[in-house]
């Protein structure tokens, strides 16, 4: 066979290669062509508050399976891929990367616990990711310490001023308490935040805080402090904490025989509390949230029974956030139409008048929601809805 031949043969074999390797990369669906809409959900699947973690991505879940239902968004199926922060900031700061880094997710939903949301938002803002926590109070979260809104950083419950304010009213005007002690972990950026809310407000109301003590989280004996606040003889405890810590506290303290009103924010929301405490130490306690199962809003009535079928249990306050969180960027996808980050978060930004389960959202200007909060009395171990309090 003459060179020229050969030439022509392997020029006809590169050519055929070469278009086996196009129409091979052709048939591989782009991000834009799939049919799924990769979400991410940093959550406190272990640690100290997996509970949490748990019941929000449930909440987050049953909003997706909902919507796949009904089409899914955008002709898409939407898919939740959970990376377990273990309720630590550093590992929520290694979840958040390799789900914007590996899974290419289009927004991330979560983390819980306020400290762990911090870690990670200059990881979605180096990378332009938009960042949705359903139950992060802490101010911190969307404005820095200069009062410059963050781009990428967004929530879809109220913020600890208002939670600690409602707690503040509800201890002067409901209780008639007119001196407190403040008791706050000392490792929970979320429980600071409250703590100044709370004693701001308290102060404002003509009351006097007659003493502050702080624990870290993970601590078991509370009773040399509790030891120490049972002398101040105040009228109320405010404890804005998490249902482990305050359940051994709420369980100490009536040992030691303090029976004053323990009061809280939605930290106490979950029936670990009970566990941890006992029925009757929890008796004379009062805590803010989100909402309450108990609440007839027929929205409300409907969400519950939906959470009970697919979970076999009632939804505390984080499964509900969970569940609104989810429905704020389901709408932030639709009206973007898009699944590009940069577009989602332009449209989380312009989020107004979203009916969700536990009000109506429309983010102000430090991407923020106004909503209503509700204050939660403990009888015999069951919670009962006591007042609703509007912003």
């Amino acid at each position: 066979m003459s060179k020229k031949r050969l030439s022509f043969i392997g020029s006809l074999v590169t050519v055929a290669m070469v278009s086996l390797m196009l129409t091979g990369c052709g048939s591989t669906p782009s991000a834009s062509d799939s049919k799924e809409i990769k979400i991410g959900g940093n959550m406190e699947m272990t640690g100290g508050v997996a509970n949490y973690g748990k019941a929000t991505k449930n909440g987050i879940e049953l909003a997706f399976k909902e919507a796949n239902a009904a089409g899914g968004v955008l002709g898409k199926q939407l898919k939740l891929i959970v990376a377990d922060n273990k309720s630590e900031p550093s590992e929520a700061t290694n979840a958040i990367t390799k789900l914007i880094t590996q899974d290419k997710v289009s927004v991330v939903l979560g983390p819980v616990a306020s400290s762990n949301v911090l870690a990670t938002l200059q990881v979605g803002q180096d990378n332009k990711v938009p960042v949705v926590t359903a139950t992060g109070t802490n101010t911190k979260i969307t404005v820095d310490d200069n009062g410059k809104v963050k781009p990428y950083a967004f929530r879809s419950c109220f913020i600890d001023p208002f939670q600690g304010t409602v707690m503040a009213n509800f201890a002067s005007k409901s209780l008639n308490a007119k001196t407190a002690v403040i008791y706050i972990d000392n490792s929970s950026d979320y429980s600071k935040g409250l703590a100044e809310a709370f004693e701001a407000q308290f102060v404002k109301n003509g009351g006097t805080i007659v003493g502050k003590e702080a624990f870290l989280q993970k601590d078991q004996d509370f009773k040399s402090t509790l030891t120490k606040i049972k002398v101040m003889n105040a009228d109320t405890i405010f404890i804005p904490a998490y249902y482990e810590e305050v359940g051994k506290i709420a369980k100490q303290a009536r040992e030691l025989g303090i029976s004053i009103p323990l009061i809280g924010t939605d930290g106490w929301d979950d029936p670990k509390v009970v566990e941890v405490a006992g029925a009757a130490a929890l008796n004379n306690t009062f805590f803010s949230s989100h909402y309450s199962s108990q609440d007839t809003d027929p929205r409300i009535v409907k969400f519950v029974a939906a959470y009970k079928k697919e979970y076999g249990e009632e939804p505390n306050a984080l499964a509900a956030l969970g569940y609104d969180g989810a429905l704020m960027v389901i709408d932030a996808i639709k009206r973007a139409n898009s699944t590009d980050p940069s577009k989602i978060r332009d449209a989380l930004e312009q989020t107004k008048d979203l009916q969700v389960v536990t009000g109506i959202i429309t983010l102000d200007a430090s991407h923020n929601p106004i909503k209503s909060g509700v204050v939660i009395e403990m009888k015999d171990g069951k919670q009962s809805f006591k007042e609703k309090i509007n912003p």
